[in-house]
């Protein structure tokens, strides 16, 4: 039997695509929101206790944006123009996932 003879009776092997999007850091904010004790959070305890991959000033304020855009936080007022602080809105849902 030759050696290049190739048979084609079953489908090739599907290679690993990269349709495996990674966790957005919103989705990884409100599943760490969720173990959060607190009823409120500030910037401050996301930048120190947060996900690792958002502890940024930048990708918190994209990550709280799309939160409060989406319902899972609500601003709350504070003295100092610096300071932003969160009410987090905890829903009865099991695995919570934001629809985009």
């Amino acid at each position: 039997m030759p050696k290049s003879e190739t048979f084609l009776c079953a489908e090739p092997e599907a290679k690993p695509t990269k349709e495996t999007q990674e966790t957005s850091s919103a989705q990884k904010l409100l599943d760490w929101l969720q173990k959060w004790p607190k009823p409120t959070v500030y910037t401050r305890d996301i930048l120190i206790y947060g996900p690792y991959s958002i502890r940024n000033r930048k990708s918190t304020a994209d990550a709280t944006e799309t939160l409060v855009r989406h319902g899972w936080l609500v601003p709350n007022p504070t003295n100092q123009r610096n300071r932003r602080e969160w009410q987090i809105v905890r829903k009865p849902i099991i695995h919570p996932v934001l629809a985009d």
